[in-house]
């Protein structure tokens, strides 16, 4: 894959600057075989060109023939019009082959481009894709790969032949006919390029506008259908819908704009164009006329123009498709740029776990710079220990794994996994040692066999099997007519919850790492779920360091350390048993979630009783 070299992200990417970063796409360092493609294609374009540039030739002959007498004049004109149709379908021919030949090279560019995207959508940060709507994104994605094939296509096919018959045409003509047809030729040819730029130019603006509609339309109809759920729990169908018909009229709007300035585009275009033909055909009618040149001179320099203004007339769409292929790649090379916030260390080595012990020393932390969550946290989870984190919302517990998984890092403080700051190690290293079971597991829309083995690359079935027997959801799935094979839905919709929560653990069983992070794993579940749930990942914790962030005391009660944040804080620490005794934080948060249990239990038997009366 071609080195990337980042630029300004501020500066604008739909010009030269885009161009060089694209060349390494044309010109592949570390694949003498495409290189190889591209040179016979370019051999298939000049045999292309040359017959061609003979066939004008031909005809020509065979009208001189033909307006001259003569036996063996007869069998010219028989033999010039035989080769000029051969040369029709040698030309033909040669423009199929390049195809043929390149076609490796456009796919295996367009290959490249989008798994190196891919790759950097991956490495990007947690703020980034909370940042972006998923729509604009995917879009961005399609537009810039399909750009390429496209670019590659017409800067190597049109642009370099239309060159090359623009200078062997004007050799001919300045033979042929002296300076003046050349000098009309090429002022046309300039004409017709100046209109093409400054037409195309405010046509881009357009589609600049039309793109970032169509972006805005795609993503707003993905976030309303992700989003299904809550429409219909709120009836806002008709709202979704007006949101969806703004935005799409908006771009509707933008498309017939843009379109009738295609149509401009191609007027101005054709009297440029018309303007030079009947310029050049007069004054051939007019030199044979005069005795100057001969019928077939018509003929030569008609299809001359002809053959020229092909490619010329294809020349503002090529403009304006190479000009919109460089904004599609420049808005995708943006991503590429987009500074990735979370990187290893040059060098990291992997980080090795004996003792799986945690560790935040004086950490401070805010996703925003006026914003401070962590304000200086100190705690220690020992190895093998289990350790519960709980407080108020917005106390800052869910931002603790996230800062563990080093989705973020610290703004000051360390983090330490068995006495190695994670900052130095290899981010793979440290997220192989962490399994999560989080409070909203979300699944691939794939099997569930397929979900439980994401745990660990190349897992097995039988380790697919006993993960699914240690998380208890072996039998459900024995029941299900397809078993392993069954699929589970657009983010795992064909589960209950407390089913996807229990694929989810056995996911990380899978993986098999030192370290649990349970992040208020049962506080969507009902409460039978939640202590099945409980005793399922009570048995799964054993022998493994385990920190859970919880919301509900009772399923961290027995605890051996239980930490209560407050405001980013450490507020108190201890077993259940001492936090209750000290009557601070936690006391209080346990007698107010024990009072509304008995208030929920005291109107069930209120309901209970009207019932049975």
């Amino acid at each position: 894959m071609p080195p990337e070299r980042p630029s300004n992200p501020a500066a604008r990417h739909d010009g030269w600057r885009t161009l060089q970063r694209f060349l390494p796409y044309l010109w592949p360092r570390d694949n003498p075989g495409l290189r190889r493609r591209i040179v016979v294609a370019c051999l298939f374009i000049l045999a292309s060109t040359g017959v061609q540039l003979t066939l004008p030739y031909l005809l020509k002959w065979a009208v001189d023939a033909m307006n001259m007498s003569g036996p063996r004049l007869g069998m010219v004109a028989m033999w010039t019009v035989l080769g000029y149709s051969a040369g029709r379908f040698l030309g033909l021919a040669f423009d199929n082959l390049r195809n043929i030949v390149f076609e490796r090279v456009g796919q295996d560019a367009t290959r490249a481009l989008a798994e190196h995207v891919f790759a950097q959508l991956h490495r990007l940060s947690l703020r980034f894709h909370l940042a972006r709507r998923t729509g604009e994104v995917t879009k961005t994605i399609e537009r810039g790969t399909k750009s390429i094939d496209t670019m590659l296509y017409f800067m190597l096919f049109n642009i370099a032949p239309t060159i090359l018959q623009l200078v062997v045409v004007a050799v001919i003509f300045w033979v042929t006919f002296g300076w003046g047809l050349v000098m009309a030729t090429a002022l046309a040819v300039a004409a017709y390029i100046w209109v093409t730029r400054t037409i195309t130019e405010w046509r881009t603006q357009l589609r600049e506008k039309m793109n970032r509609l169509d972006g805005q339309a795609l993503s707003r109809a993905v976030d309303s259908l992700l989003n299904y759920e809550t429409v219909k729990y709120f009836g806002a169908e008709k709202r979704e819908e007006a949101r969806y018909g703004q935005a799409a009229r908006a771009y509707a709007e933008a498309a017939v704009a843009s379109e009738n300035s295609l149509g401009l585009l191609n007027i101005a275009q054709g009297l440029v164009v018309n303007l030079l033909m009947a310029g050049a055909l007069a004054y051939t009618v007019w030199g044979w006329w005069h005795g100057q040149f001969t019928a077939g001179q018509l003929v030569f320099v008609q299809t001359y123009l002809t053959q020229l203004f092909r490619p010329l007339d294809m020349l503002g769409m090529v403009y304006r498709t190479i000009r919109q292929g460089l904004i599609d790649m420049a808005e995708m090379f943006r991503l590429i740029d987009t500074q990735v916030e979370v990187a290893d260390a040059p060098g990291a080595p992997a980080l090795v776990v004996r003792h799986p012990s945690i560790v935040f020393d004086n950490v401070v932390f805010g996703y925003d710079p006026g914003r401070t969550i962590l304000h200086g946290l100190s705690f220690e989870v020992p190895a093998g220990s289990r350790v519960a984190i709980v407080g108020p919302s917005g106390a800052g517990k869910s931002t603790i794994g996230r800062l563990l998984f080093r989705f973020y890092d610290p703004l000051a403080g360390r983090i330490l996994i068995d006495g190695q700051d994670i900052s130095g190690v290899t981010q793979a290293s440290l997220r192989a040692a962490i399994g999560i079971v989080p409070q909203d597991s979300v699944l691939f829309n794939d099997t569930i066999g397929y979900n439980i083995a994401y745990g660990r690359e190349g897992a097995d079935a039988a380790a697919v099997e006993e993960a699914a027997r240690g998380a208890a959801i072996a039998d459900f799935i024995a029941r299900l007519p397809q078993g392993l094979d069954t699929e589970v839905g657009e983010r795992g919709l064909k589960l209950s919850g407390g089913e996807k929560q229990r694929v989810a653990i056995a996911r990380t069983l899978v993986k098999n790492p030192p370290i649990l992070l349970f992040d208020e794993a049962t506080s969507a579940l009902d409460t039978r779920t939640e202590q099945d749930i409980l005793h399922t990942l009570r048995a799964v914790a054993a022998n493994r360091t385990t920190l859970s962030i919880a919301h509900r005391l009772s399923t961290i009660a027995d605890s051996d350390v239980i930490l209560v944040l407050d405001q980013g804080r450490l507020a108190e620490q201890g077993s259940h048993a001492d936090l209750l005794r000290a009557g601070g934080l936690y006391a209080e948060m346990w007698a107010r979630q024990a009072a509304e249990g008995e208030e929920a239990e005291a109107v069930a038997g209120a309901v209970a009783g009207a019932a049975g009366a």
